[in-house]
């Protein structure tokens, strides 16, 4: 019994430590400019305004004067959950709640000198979350380890949210080269709900379902660097990376409804490491002519840094190690943007986004797939100095099905199962050159 219940505190903070958002390769937001986004976040070669310093702050070197860009999506996903035919599920459909996030992206570059320009970023290129209903995922009978809720005792409702405060420097070589160079502050913060199980500790209590919640915050560092190359007018190449990041984790777990078992799960710390990604980009940009310019992009994501997570627990649970064994996968980006008038500007896009995290380890708070989105945007001359740029994107994802897997041997607990998700993204900015 006191295997089971540690085998149980340690699926309950571990899932809080790795929630992630339900799309956007992983758990990683690529939307950080409503420019590139209508672009289908092919910018890596253009990066021609101060979202440069997400993108590549080589990008910086080219422009002048003191300019000013700041936005934010509005992110619409929707997931839902299909048992597998035959399995110890409950037969059914469930949907997740109805959530908007909006992560937001600010920026700002001031020309020093004919060859150096320096920025500041503050963007969140990693966060949202999954809100299941307070019961969800039936079993038919009483399942190993877990009990009748399935899906419950592994996600109700969990977010994410981290902030990068990048300053950044590039330095123009010459009027065809340059080079950026950014370094980021990490802050990250957590907070997850999920139902536990105790008939699972105590037959006798054999229905009933108490709550944990789990909140907490990490800080880490991240660095990034880039360089533009034009060996021609109509021709610009872009390469830039950034690189892992490991976030240190430590939250405050929070039981309540645990009934005669409440002295057994005292409030308490968990601790872990979660890694951000590195990227790496590559891109080329081409002017057709003088009012239509095309991009293509390649991002290689390392995501094979997320190879197992470990948690550092207080009594009596201690050490929990589970595998991930996630895999690096490449995102393919192209798109255009065509100068209408001296107000007017369209784009369109369009992604290829093949998923890092293999089936057998496909979990309800970050139920990912391989994903194609089409893009559409638009900007506005205002003034001769303000300007708006708008976008939507449409995330389409294959459908993943989980097996069942009880979480022993150092794997994740898993709902057997099919997921099916889609996101519909607005995304906004308005800019400023003084």
């Amino acid at each position: 019994m006191r295997n089971i219940t540690n085998r149980l505190i340690g699926i309950i903070v571990l899932s809080a430590l790795i929630v992630g958002v339900m799309f956007a390769g992983g758990y990683q937001l690529n939307e950080q400019n409503a420019r590139a986004v209508g672009m289908g976040g092919a910018f890596v070669a253009t990066a021609s305004d101060p979202s440069a310093i997400y993108f590549n702050p080589a990008g910086l070197a080219f422009q002048s004067g003191i300019n000013v860009l700041g936005g934010i999506n509005f992110i619409i996903p929707t997931t839902s959950y299909s048992p597998a035919s035959g399995s110890i599920m409950k037969s059914g459909s469930t949907s997740t709640n109805s959530q908007v996030f909006t992560p937001f992206n600010i920026y700002g570059s001031y020309q020093i000198s004919d060859q150096i320009v320096v920025g500041l970023g503050i963007y969140n290129p990693f966060g949202l979350g999954t809100q299941w209903p307070d019961l969800w995922g039936q079993t038919l009978t009483v399942a190993p380890y877990y009990g009748n809720y399935l899906g419950s005792y592994l996600s109700v409702n969990a977010n994410i949210a981290t902030y990068y405060f990048n300053p950044t420097i590039a330095y123009k070589i010459n009027d065809d080269l340059s080079v950026g160079l950014g370094v980021s502050y990490v802050y990250a913060t957590v907070d997850m709900t999920k139902s536990i199980p105790l008939g699972l500790i105590n037959p006798l209590l054999n229905g009933l379902n108490g709550k944990n919640e789990l909140k907490g915050t990490g800080n880490g560092f991240n660095a990034n660097l880039g360089v533009i190359y034009k060996p021609m007018d109509k021709l610009s190449l872009g390469l830039s990376y950034r690189i892992t990041t490991k976030i240190d984790f430590s939250g405050n777990a929070t039981y309540t409804n645990m009934s005669v078992l409440a002295p057994g799960f005292p409030n308490g710390t968990g601790k872990a490491t979660l890694p951000m990604p590195g990227n790496l980009y590559f891109g080329v940009a081409y002017m057709l002519c003088s009012d239509l310019r095309i991009e293509g992009n390649f991002q290689y994501v390392q995501w094979s840094a997320y190879d197992k997570l470990q948690i550092n627990l207080p009594a009596p649970a201690g050490t929990v190690t589970y595998a991930k064994k996630w895999n690096d996968e490449p995102i393919l980006r192209i798109g255009a943007e065509y100068k209408l008038d001296e107000n007017w500007t369209i784009r369109a896009g369009a992604i290829e986004d093949l998923t890092p995290q293999p089936a057998s380890v496909t979990e309800p708070m970050l139920p990912d797939a391989d994903r194609t989105d089409l893009t559409v945007g638009a900007s506005y001359k205002i003034t001769n100095k303000l300007y708006v740029d708008a976008a939507y994107m449409l995330v389409l994802f294959a459908d993943k099905t989980a097996p069942f897997s009880s979480g022993a041997n150092s794997t994740t607990a898993t709902v057997p199962g099919t997921y099916s998700s889609k996101a519909n993204i607005l995304s906004v900015n308005f800019g400023y050159g003084f």
